[in-house]
C-alpha cells in the first residue's frame, strides 16, 4: 500500500480515517509497526483496526502526527493520561514534548473571601494547592471565650472567662473556614471569638486586624496579591494570590526536534 492510500481506526469506539503515510510519521513508534499486523494489541474488526484506547485522547495524537503541533484547548487538564497514551504508542516526540510542558512551574493559586457584619467577621480560604491549605490550618487558631468557675468557689462567686483553642474548619482538602468577632450566646451572654496566626502570638477580635495578618502571612510565603474585589451589596472582599512554584521532579527525555512544538492555550475541534 502506498502512503495516499486510506486506513480506519476504531480506538475506543471512536472512528478515525487518515492516510498510511500518517501513521508512519514516526517509523519507530507502535502507530507504524501496527500496519503490518504483527503487533497483536491491535485487531481487525469489521474492517477496521481496533485500538483499545482512549478515543479523546487519540484524537491529540492524530492531529500531532499530521502536523508535528499540539493543539490543545483551553481547558485541557489532562497532561499526564494524554502522555502516557503517547508511551503507549510510543511517539517520543511527543513524549518528549509534554515532558517539557510538564515540567514548567505551576502557579499556587489562593482566594481569601472576607465577608464583615456588624461584630462579626467571617473568613474562607480557597487554594490550588493543598499544602497551602494545610500550613494555613497549623498556624491559625480559633480562641472561643468560654465561662468557668473555680471548684473551691460558691454560686456567690462570678464566673471566670477562659479561652478555648480550636483549629479552623476544613470543608474540602482545598479550603478552610474560621471567624472571630462576637456573638450572641446562651443567656443574654456574648461570646468572643479571637483568631491567632503564627508566628503572631495576638488574639484578634477585630476582622480587619485579623484580615490584614492573614494577608502578610501568605505575602511571606512568596504569594502577592493579583486581584481585589469589593462587594458594597453584602460587605464582602475577595483577594486573589499567586505563587510561582518550582517543579518538585526533573525528568528529561530526547532533545525534541526543531520543528515540533506545544501551543497549549490555543483549541481546536478534533474530528
Amino acid at each position: 500500500m502506498n502512503g495516499e492510500e486510506l486506513i480506519t481506526l476504531n480506538v475506543g469506539g471512536k472512528i478515525f480515517t487518515t492516510r498510511f503515510s500518517t501513521m508512519k510519521q514516526f517509523p519507530a513508534s507502535r502507530l507504524a509497526r501496527m500496519l503490518d499486523g504483527r503487533d497483536q494489541e491491535f485487531k481487525m474488526v469489521g474492517g477496521h483496526i481496533f485500538v483499545d484506547r482512549d478515543g479523546v485522547l487519540f484524537s491529540f495524537i492524530l492531529d500531532f502526527l499530521r502536523t508535528h503541533q499540539l493543539l490543545l484547548p483551553t481547558n485541557f487538564s489532562d497532561y499526564l493520561r494524554l502522555q502516557r497514551e503517547a508511551l503507549f504508542y510510543e511517539i517520543d516526540s511527543l513524549v518528549d514534548l509534554l515532558n517539557q510542558h510538564l515540567l514548567q512551574p505551576r502557579p499556587a493559586l489562593v482566594e481569601v473571601h472576607f465577608l464583615s457584619r456588624n461584630t462579626q467577621a467571617f473568613f474562607r480560604v480557597f487554594g490550588s494547592c493543598s499544602k497551602t491549605i494545610e500550613m494555613l490550618t497549623g498556624r491559625i487558631t480559633v480562641f472561643i471565650e468560654q465561662p468557668s468557675v473555680p471548684a473551691w468557689s460558691s454560686n456567690s462567686f462570678p464566673s471566670q472567662m477562659t479561652l478555648l483553642p480550636l483549629p479552623p474548619q476544613r470543608p474540602s482538602y482545598h479550603d478552610l473556614v474560621f471567624q472571630c468577632g462576637s456573638d450572641s450566646a446562651t443567656d443574654n451572654q456574648t461570646a468572643v471569638r479571637y483568631v491567632s496566626i503564627k508566628p503572631d502570638n495576638r488574639k484578634l477580635a477585630n476582622g480587619t486586624n485579623v484580615l490584614g495578618l492573614l494577608i502578610d502571612t501568605l505575602l511571606k510565603e512568596g504569594f502577592h496579591l493579583v486581584t481585589r474585589t469589593v462587594s458594597s451589596e453584602d460587605k464582602t472582599e475577595c483577594y486573589s494570590f499567586e505563587r510561582i512554584k518550582s517543579p518538585e521532579a526533573l525528568t528529561m527525555n530526547k532533545t525534541l526536534q526543531p520543528e515540533t512544538t506545544i501551543i497549549p492555550k490555543q483549541s481546536q475541534k478534533m474530528k
